[in-house]
C-alpha cells in the first residue's frame, strides 16, 4: 500500500487545517469519484461555503447502458448544492451564469472538460486543479496509470493554479506518495483522492494567508500521461516480468490486463488476470505467455505464466464471460481438460 512520504499524523487520523474566516465562497468542478472526494472534503469544512457544482451531463453507464448522474453530482445533491451540467462553455450565457455566481474560488479536479480563459477569470482569487501527480512529471488525463506503468517509485497530488495550457500553470502545493511494489491503479487511485482533499483544504488555508507558492514548472520535466483505451490492457508475454507487471498493475481495474489463450489446438480462450508477482526464472525453452500450472508460494497457490525471463505468479483470473476465479479453481477446471 502506499505510504506519505511527509505525513507523521497517527493512522486513521487526519489532519485539520485552519478555517478562513469569513469562509472563501467556492464553485466546484468535477466529475468522477476522484473529484467527489475534494467535493466531499470542502462541504464537511467551515473555511469554505460551496455555491453551486458543475459536472459532466449524465450519460450512459455499465451493461443496461442506463443513464446515470456522475459521482460528484450525487454527492452535491446529497448535501442540498445546486448543480449544473453545460457541455461546455460556448455559450456565453453559461459563462455569464458562473460569474453571477461572485465567487472567490474556483476548484477543478478531473471535470472533464477543457475550460476557456473567460472560466478561468471568473473567480476573484484564482482558479486551482487538484491534480494526481508531481507536476510536471505526467500531465494529462491518466497520470495515476502512466506513472505505475513507468515503474515510478513515488507519486502525488498537485495543487496549482489553472491555467489555458494542459496542466502547465504554477504550482502552489504538492504531496508525495511512496508507490508499494503490489499497488495497483485501484490502491492508488483511492489513496490518491484523499490525499488530494486534505492537499485542497491546506491550499485553501494558506492562500488568505499568502503562504502558497507558485512555482513555474520545469519544461524539460514534462512528461505526458494521455487517455487510457480499453485496447491498452493486452499483455505481451514476451516482455521481462518487471515492465509487464508494472503494466498489469497500471490496468487493474480498468480496462483490466488480458490475453488470448490458445487452451486447445484452434480453441482460443480471453483470459484477464488481477496483478500478481514475480517468480523464479522462466524453465528454458518455454515459450513466453504458456500456463506452466500452479505453483505454491507463502501467500498459497499460484497460476505460473511464463515471460520473457521469469515467471509471473497469479492469484485471480477471469475467463471471458465467466465469474473471477482463483488459480486453482482455474487449474481444475481448464488446465486439466486442455491438457487431458
Amino acid at each position: 500500500m502506499a505510504q506519505g512520504l511527509d505525513d507523521e499524523q497517527e493512522p486513521g487520523e487526519r489532519p485539520v487545517f485552519p478555517a478562513p474566516a469569513p469562509p472563501l465562497r467556492v464553485v466546484f468542478m468535477g466529475t468522477p469519484d476522484f473529484a467527489a472526494a475534494s467535493l466531499r472534503a470542502l462541504l464537511s469544512w467551515p473555511g469554505a461555503e460551496v455555491l453551486c457544482v458543475y459536472t459532466q451531463p449524465d450519460r450512459p453507464s455499465g451493461r443496461g447502458q442506463e443513464c446515470a448522474p456522475p459521482p460528484v453530482k450525487l454527492a452535491a445533491l446529497a448535501a442540498g448544492i445546486e448543480v449544473r451540467q453545460p457541455l461546455n462553455f460556448k455559450d456565453e450565457a453559461d459563462v455569464a451564469a458562473l460569474r453571477a455566481l461572485s465567487f472567490d474560488v474556483l476548484v477543478v479536479a478531473a471535470y472533464g472538460l477543457i475550460l476557456p480563459q473567460s472560466v478561468l477569470d471568473a473567480p476573484r482569487l484564482l482558479p486551482v486543479n487538484v491534480h494526481a501527480s508531481l507536476l510536471p512529471r505526467w500531465r494529462g488525463a491518466a497520470p495515476i496509470q502512466r506513472c505505475l506503468q513507468a515503474g515510478d517509485l513515488v507519486t502525488g497530488i498537485t495543487i496549482m493554479k489553472m491555467e489555458l495550457g494542459l496542466d502547465s500553470g504554477p504550482i502552489l502545493l504538492q504531496r508525495a506518495l511512496r508507490i508499494a511494489e503490489g499497488d495497483h491503479a485501484g490502491i492508488l487511485h483511492d489513496e490518491l483522492a484523499q490525499l488530494g482533499a486534505e492537499a485542497l483544504l491546506e491550499a485553501l488555508a494558506r492562500l488568505p494567508l499568502g503562504r502558497l507558492m507558485r512555482l513555474p514548472q520545469d519544461e524539460a520535466l514534462v512528461t505526458l500521461a494521455p487517455k487510457l483505451r480499453k485496447e491498452e490492457g493486452l499483455i505481451d508475454w514476451n516482455r521481462e516480468a518487471e515492465p509487464l507487471h508494472n503494466h498489469i498493475r497500471a490496468m487493474h481495474p480498468w480496462p483490466g490486463a488480458f490475453f488470448d489463450w490458445e487452451q486447445a489446438p484452434g480453441k482460443v480462450l480471453r483470459l484477464s488476470i488481477e496483478p500478481g508477482t514475480i517468480g523464479g526464472d522462466a524453465p528454458a525453452g518455454v515459450a513466453p505467455g504458456t500456463i506452466l500450472g500452479l505453483c505454491e508460494t507463502e501467500q498459497g497457490q499460484r497460476l505460473a505464466i511464463a515471460t520473457a525471463d521469469k515467471l509471473y505468479l497469479v492469484a485471480r483470473l477471469t475467463p471471458r464471460g465467466k465469474k473471477p476465479q482463483d488459480a486453482q479453481a482455474f487449474a481444475c477446471g481448464y488446465l486439466k481438460t486442455s491438457q487431458g
